[in-house]
């Protein structure tokens, strides 16, 4: 009877430990749960750095001037590329005398000719480099000042030798501090800022497949970039004889980038102290030991001008595009060349200004090619579904291997005016609602001033086609009702379990 006494109070003792324990793991669990929740709320709405979501007064324009990079294909097939971008941004460069700043997202050589891709890609990050350091070399007390994203040193887990040959040479690279944004994938995100940001990351090598090159990467460097987010803006700012002269642009002096289809402005006059301010709020945040820029001069006059310019960054750009969308009516023309449009917002207010009357074109890329692979044509080809459901018009662009790259807004009112709004933003979630850093400028001014007219010309070329030059297909060339893939792009874009 005694052993059976200790044999139950055994059991009982070893029932209630392993309760206990099953107690204490739900409680962990639930503990793990409730901060992973937390930490993806909070990190979706926290406060956004000061500076950031920044949209300057219009300012007088003093010269304007639209640029483009195109390619198209023959008859025979054979793709010809003209490029307008980088030519003028290393001219920019090589004159400037006492300051030059770049915030550039893509600036490496993945994924190029280096990487055994095609060697026809121009090494534009070379180049870039290559001009920098030399007139930084030849002007000793020249300031430039590179902002870049952490996808160049993929998060810290390869060298870039491109940046620290930059660095030797006295320019001032500076690292975005990505940490600082909204989680633009909450899902992932609030797990990896629990679990995984402390752990850093080794740029010695590591035994995973690398995303973009051939290099080997670590863990961590692949469960970062699964947060999908990026400083994206593309801006050069440089004196002249002229004085400061900004340029904001969709291209990245990325060589497998090269050959896509992409759009500039290049301006001057006091909204390129703006340009300054805003960049000013990255060096900020991102805790840059540099020296200030140039600001903005409180009262300062311009020349008149009959045409105004707008700086505009992350959903800045988005209420401004919304706005001149609804605001469109009939005799009104708006033409939209965009990478990505999957922003259900935008997508509405583009139905919307087709049902007061405007003339809406829509240019897509297909999401055909991706650096040489291949795209399900997701979001792209639901979204031209839906718009030609609604009676707009879509074309797709003919790419053959590379990306059409573009995002651009050319409104041509009735009366006379038009305004142009172009620069990194692509039309989606990620890029408008304040979640990767984007810049876009707006013209605003008579529609026969040369910007307007160029970009005008640019966009019927692709649209019509040249002779002998095949820019654009029919909607039905890449068409897609599936209800399948809409659903999902739809949910991809709804939670930011996207590239897009």
């Amino acid at each position: 009877m005694f052993l059976g006494l200790v044999g139950w109070e055994w059991a009982t003792i070893d029932g209630m430990r392993r309760f206990t324990i099953k107690r204490t793991m739900r409680w962990f669990l639930g503990l793990l749960v409730l901060g992973w929740l937390g930490m993806g709320a909070y990190h979706s709405f926290k406060p956004l750095p000061a500076g950031i979501s920044f949209a300057s007064a219009q300012k007088p324009v003093g010269q304007v001037r639209f640029l483009a990079d195109a390619t198209w294909v023959d008859e025979d097939g054979v793709r010809y590329t003209e490029q307008q971008i980088f030519d003028r941004v290393l001219t920019l460069i090589k004159q400037a005398e006492r300051l030059v700043v770049l915030d550039m997202f893509l600036f490496n050589d993945f994924a190029g000719a280096a990487n055994g891709h095609d060697p026809n890609m121009r090494p534009l990050s070379d180049e870039l480099a290559a001009v920098t350091i030399k007139r930084k070399q030849e002007l000793p007390g020249l300031r430039v000042v590179l902002i870049t994203d952490p996808i160049n040193q993929l998060y810290g887990g390869l060298k870039s030798s491109r940046l620290d040959q930059l660095s030797q040479a006295g320019i001032e690279v500076v690292m975005t501090d990505l940490n600082r944004l909204r989680d633009s994938n909450p899902t992932w995100s609030g797990l990896w800022r629990l679990c995984c940001q402390w752990w850093g990351n080794s740029s010695e090598g590591g035994w995973i497949p690398n995303p973009v090159g051939l290099e080997k990467v670590t863990l961590r460097t692949w469960l970062k970039l699964l947060n999908f987010k990026a400083n994206h803006r593309k801006v050069l700012v440089a004196d002249s004889p002229s004085g400061l002269v900004g340029l904001v642009t969709s291209g990245n002096p990325h060589d497998a980038s090269s050959a896509h289809g992409n759009v500039a402005l290049e301006f001057t006059g006091p909204a390129v102290l703006d340009l300054l301010a805003s960049e000013q709020a990255v060096l900020d945040f991102s805790q840059a030991e540099v020296a200030d820029l140039p600001r903005p001069t409180a009262g300062a006059s311009a020349a008149p001008s009959a045409a105004t310019i707008q700086v505009l960054t992350e959903s800045q750009i988005r209420d401004r595009v919304m706005d001149v969308l609804m605001q469109s009516a009939a005799g009104d023309r708006v033409d939209l060349k965009m990478f990505y449009l999957s922003h259900r917002g935008i997508i509405k207010a583009l139905k919307q200004a087709h049902e007061q009357g405007a003339q809406v074109r829509v240019l897509l890329d297909p999401n055909e090619d991706a650096f040489g692979k291949k795209k399900n044509g997701i979001p792209n080809r639901q979204v031209a579904h839906e718009l030609t459901q609604a009676g707009i018009p879509v074309r797709w662009c003919d790419t053959h291997g590379e990306q059409c790259h573009s995002k651009m807004l050319l409104t041509q009112r009735e009366h006379g005016r038009s305004e142009l709004i172009l620069g990194s933003a692509n039309y989606t979630r990620r890029n408008l609602d304040d979640l990767n850093l984007e810049t876009n400028v707006a013209l605003v001014g008579p529609s026969d001033l040369s910007a307007f007219a160029d970009a005008a010309t640019y966009f019927d070329l692709y649209w019509h086609n040249g002779p002998n030059q095949f820019f654009s297909q029919p909607h039905a060339h890449y068409a897609d009702d599936s209800r399948l893939r809409y659903w999902r792009y739809r949910i991809m874009e709804a939670t930011g379990m996207s590239t897009f």
